[in-house]
Parts: C-alpha cells; sequence; structure tokens
C-alpha cells in the first residue's frame, strides 16, 4: 500500500491557480492528484479562504473529535444494556433458586 503524500498549501494554492489556465484533467495527469481532491480544494478554498489548507492534514479535527465521542457513546450503550440483561438474568436466575430451595 502506498503511503499517503502530504500536500502543504502552497502546493495546493499553485494547483488552483493552475486550474485558470488549463483544464482539471491535464492539471490531474500533471500532478497525479485525482479530480475529487481538487474539487474538494476548490470547495474549501471557496468557503474560507484565509483559513483554507491550515494543518498537515488535520482539517477536520473537531468532526473526528465529534465521531470519537459517538463511538465512545455507542460503546458504553451496548455495555449498559448487556449490564441491563445480565442483572436481570441474575435476578430470575436467584428468585428460582430460592424457589427450588422452598420447594425441597
Amino acid at each position: 500500500m502506498r503511503k499517503r503524500r502530504k500536500l502543504d498549501r502552497d502546493f495546493k494554492l499553485s494547483v488552483l491557480a493552475e486550474l485558470q489556465t488549463k483544464s482539471l484533467a491535464e492539471v490531474c495527469r500533471t500532478h497525479s492528484i485525482h479530480p475529487s481532491a481538487i474539487y474538494k480544494w476548490k470547495n474549501e478554498y471557496s468557503e474560507n479562504p484565509k483559513k483554507a489548507f491550515n494543518g498537515n492534514g488535520n482539517l477536520w479535527k473537531y468532526e473526528a473529535e465529534i465521531a470519537k465521542r459517538d463511538r465512545i457513546i455507542g460503546q458504553l450503550y451496548m455495555e449498559n444494556e448487556l449490564l441491563k440483561k445480565t442483572t436481570k438474568r441474575l435476578q430470575e436466575l436467584k428468585v428460582e433458586e430460592e424457589r427450588m430451595r422452598c420447594i425441597k
């Protein structure tokens, strides 16, 4: 598996500038970049030019943190459900055991 390239802000801006004079296909071939990456860069740059391409590929830390916490919440929910079922089953077994003692 190939290692992912880290492209800096200046490179991305130069690629977007090239789109003014060249076609998308030509720019993609020249730099070996998938067109969807360029579309993503264009959208990000159009939303907020000053903050676009900050960091080392960790642009979506906030969303990643939310997803991480959602996974943790889901895991805790499943653990709670398991504990509820286990507690209920243990109570049923205790009641059954007490009933068996009374019968003897």
